[in-house]
């Protein structure tokens, strides 16, 4: 429970508040959410099953697509859960160390995320300006290269900002204004000097941020300069197909990201920040799935022979 004003003893659980403390409000949620996570997790499995089974997929772009999935169900499951528990319970006690879990395995897979989304651009890049190099550019051992490089970043970042925030002293509070342990909340209730905290947040956050961003914005300068140059219609429009689905992941996560991350702690209003988390943390995962099937005939022809030869096993 909250310390009083009047002692100072280390906190060793916290409370989170919540999406929302209205009673009736909070059933509600409750259902959205369900749904929301249940389709997140079933569309992201169901393009990682799809992608390891069908060999037509086997190349770099569906590569990165499988660990993009991933990422999307772990950092989803990390926050979602729980979130979902607290709607349904009036006892939202989770310990300092499941806290720091959360936070951990969150900004991991986050950030991870962030370097697949611009080797994503990279490789459409390569694909689309250097076709007749493409299957060299992009060999088997570049792509585990870069995969790995970006489950190192996601993991070096995660610790650093891990360590840096629970190596603080919470006392006098131990109410976290938010649905999960994050950064932000967790500053506001420490009563350590958190000016270190705050320029590190902005630091690191903002390299990642501004380092995948500057990959993925480059990458489709280029593109979009060879799209111009290219005298077929169909061509053009074949290309910007190819790329339109990644360009709106990319619109809606960094979006939300950079808003979230990248401003001064002076002007969170983590009353209304929490509601853009949910977005990010909730709804992007179930999004991406269906930006990139929806959108991608490669994966539509991919779903329909599976769903067929299902069919046709059972009709056996």
């Amino acid at each position: 429970m909250p310390v009083g004003n009047s002692t100072t003893t280390t906190v060793t659980e916290f409370i989170l508040l919540g999406i929302s403390e209205d009673p009736q409000m909070r059933p509600v949620c409750f259902v959205v959410f369900l749904i929301i996570y249940l389709v997140n997790v079933v569309g992201n499995l169901g393009m990682i099953i799809l992608i390891s089974f069908d060999f037509q997929l086997h190349n770099p772009m569906y590569f990165f697509l499988w660990h993009l999935s991933f990422c999307d169900i772990c950092y989803s499951t990390a926050i979602a859960p729980r979130m979902l528990s607290d709607l349904l319970s009036e006892s939202r006690i989770i310990s300092f160390t499941s806290c720091t879990a959360q936070f951990y395995f969150f900004a991991a897979f986050v950030d991870a995320e962030c370097y697949i989304l611009a080797v994503m651009a990279y490789d459409r890049y390569v694909a689309i300006c250097k076709p007749l190099l493409y299957s060299s550019a992009m060999s088997k051992d570049l792509c585990i290269r870069l995969l790995i490089g970006s489950y190192i970043a996601g993991t070096t970042n995660a610790i650093i900002h891990t360590t840096a925030t629970f190596s603080l002293s919470f006392c006098n509070s131990n109410l976290i204004n938010h649905f999960f342990c994050d950064v932000p909340p967790l500053l506001g209730i420490s009563c350590s000097d958190t000016h270190i905290n705050e320029i590190l947040l902005f630091a690191f956050a903002g390299f990642v941020e501004m380092s995948s961003l500057s990959v993925i914005l480059v990458s489709y300068i280029f593109i979009l300069a060879a799209i111009l140059r290219m005298n077929s219609a169909a061509g053009r429009f074949k290309a910007f197909s190819t790329c339109g689905s990644h360009f709106t992941g990319v619109t809606l996560f960094y979006g939300t990201v950079i808003f979230m991350y990248l401003r001064p702690t002076s002007v969170y209003a983590l009353d209304q920040d929490k509601w853009a988390s949910v977005f990010y943390t909730v709804v992007i995962p179930m999004l991406n799935p269906l930006i990139y099937s929806l959108r991608n005939k490669d994966v539509k022809e991919a779903f329909k022979k599976l769903i067929n030869k299902k069919l046709n096993s059972v009709l056996i």
